[in-house]
């Protein structure tokens, strides 16, 4: 192990990562918001879409062969396609402050801000906006509200999620190595899967908690018989395919490494893994999942094992999506028809 011991930061979020601050805003009558990540400058970036039908903005820009080489935030919105306008309300914030992508001789910067929106058009709330949708004016609270701390659950990008036919949400996790090195995860978790095994109050991502932060159940003993292929059938929290086609499960990694596009981008693929863990089923036609990374280049990886620290940076990256979605499960409370954790299994 390269990086030495690995431990929770003092947050468990995202923002132990150096330089990252995290906003959210919703709308409670809507039943939708708008999560941002902001890096204190502009960081390299990558991204990796393996859902079957994600909703985005940005992320062909983010190819290691284009241009672009950093970005100035990520937006994660609810809305479906209304919510990527959440994402030109972040890029009026922050080109309105100077900060932005600046070509020589032009007196205007371009704020590079990628995004992926997430499905919650069906959770019961009041969606007749009309030709005002409120994404754009989300956004830019969100800015607003930019910060090290912030609540899981209910908040932001997670504010009308569904897990499954739970209650999803906002969640986050982070793993620093004594080395120095930053890992934290940021994910809004609104999937088809399910994140618990059938039958049971017990996380799929249960091996990769860290001092009880999902509650500390385990994995149950005896491992359950699971007669049926689908792991929802059998559950009393999810009897159905109900909310098919309203998915997706999307979110942001971040870490001090000084990465290059094209190892943010295998960071990224790695990652993808830690979806796996927690959610089955998972990458499914109906989802349009999404990670980002984002690398503020703090921390300068070993140059002759660089490989190798690459693979276990990217590792740390997977288990922290894991407990980012459990966490983020665990947090959400009851809302209209979608039941929240605790309000089936307990605390």
């Amino acid at each position: 192990m390269p990086f030495g011991v690995i431990s929770p930061g003092p947050r468990n979020l995202i923002t132990d990562v150096h330089a990252i601050s995290v906003g959210n805003a919703g709308d409670n009558s809507v039943i939708s918001g708008v999560t941002v990540v902001l890096p204190g400058q502009r960081a390299v970036a990558a991204g990796d879409v393996r859902g079957g039908g994600p909703g985005t903005r940005e992320t062909d820009a983010l190819d290691p062969a284009n241009l672009v080489d950093a970005v100035d935030a990520v937006v994660l919105s609810g809305g479906s396609s209304y919510g990527l306008d959440a994402a030109s309300g972040v890029a009026n914030w922050l080109g309105s402050r100077g900060r932005g992508f600046a070509l020589a001789g032009s007196p205007v910067v371009s704020p590079v801000v990628p995004a992926a929106i997430l499905f919650d058009l069906m959770n019961g709330g009041d969606k007749s906006w009309g030709e005002n949708p409120p994404y754009n004016a989300l956004g830019r609270a969100a800015c607003a509200d930019a910060g090290s701390d912030f609540a899981l659950g209910n908040v932001g990008a997670g504010l009308g999620a569904r897990a499954g036919q739970l209650k999803g949400g906002l969640g986050s996790a982070s793993a620093i190595a004594s080395s120095g090195l930053q890992v934290g995860a940021l994910i809004a978790v609104n999937s088809f899967g399910s994140v618990i095994m059938p039958g049971t109050g017990h996380f799929w991502a249960a091996p990769y908690e860290l001092m009880g932060e999902f509650g500390g159940r385990g994995w149950p003993a005896p491992m359950p018989a699971f007669a049926a292929l689908d792991p929802r059938l059998g559950s009393k929290a999810e009897p159905a395919y109900e909310n098919a086609g309203s998915n997706t499960t999307i979110g942001v990694v971040a870490t001090n490494a000084d990465l290059t596009p094209a190892e943010a981008r295998r960071v990224a693929i790695m990652a993808q893994d830690g979806l796996a863990r927690a959610i089955r089923p998972v990458h499914a036609a109906m989802d349009g999942d999404v990670i980002f990374v984002l690398a503020t280049a703090a921390h300068e990886l070993d140059r002759a094992r660089r490989p190798l620290a690459l693979s276990m940076l990217g590792a740390m990256a997977a288990d922290c999506v894991a407990r980012a979605i459990a966490r983020g499960v665990y947090a959400a409370q009851t809302l209209g028809q979608m039941p929240g954790y605790a309000s089936l299994y307990g605390a």
